[in-house]
Order: C-alpha cells, then sequence, then structure tokens
C-alpha cells in the first residue's frame, strides 16, 4: 500500500512524539519546553529505510542542546535525527545534563 507524503510525514511525525517520551535522564527530569520533528531523508523513504535513531545529549543549562552524538541506528536516517534535536530546547536547570533520546522513524 502506497501512502502520500503528507500521510508518511504524519506518521513520523507522530511516531517521533512517541518516541520521544523515552528519555533516560541522569538522576533528573527536564521536561521538553520545545521539539523540532526530524525531516525524513527522501532518500530513505524511497528505500523504506525505518528504524531508531538513539541520540545522546548534552543539555546545558539555560535549556539549549550543547552537543547531540548518535549512539546508533541506520546511516540514512542519523543526520536528521541529529539535526531536530540539537534545535530542541528543554527547561532550565543549575547545571549541565546528558541524557539519550530515541528517535523512530517509521515508514510504511
Amino acid at each position: 500500500m502506497a501512502l502520500s507524503r503528507r500521510s508518511l510525514s504524519s506518521l513520523f511525525l507522530i511516531a517521533v512524539l512517541t518516541a520521544c517520551s523515552t528519555m533516560a535522564l541522569a538522576g533528573t527530569h527536564r521536561a521538553i519546553v520545545s521539539k523540532v520533528a526530524p525531516v525524513y531523508p527522501e532518500l530513505a523513504k524511497r528505500m523504506h529505510v525505518s528504524g531508531i535513531v538513539v541520540v545522546l545529549l548534552t543539555v546545558a543549562p539555560d535549556g539549549s542542546v550543547s552537543d547531540a552524538k548518535i549512539e546508533s541506528g541506520h546511516a540514512l536516517l542519523g543526520n536528521a535525527a541529529q539535526d531536530a534535536v540539537r534545535r530542541w530546547r528543554f527547561e532550565p536547570a543549575s547545571e549541565t545534563t546528558s541524557m539519550t533520546v530515541d528517535v523512530s522513524f517509521a515508514n510504511q
């Protein structure tokens, strides 16, 4: 069954928002203030590549993401996930926090 570009974007956004709730925090919870959904790479769509990309984040005291490194996931999806989470914002805290985030790419 072929899905339209709009349907794929909607499925992808739902998958990302669901996956973003699974964060492992180092003893502290920092709520997400704003998220940017990753852009599903066109080549990955055409090749029907899907999966989870695990990104290790470093969140600065002001809530901005100061570093994001791909821990695992398909090479075609990694950069899109990394680029998106670099633009996320978290609630401010007194110190830098490290966490991992799972970003799902579902292509049906």
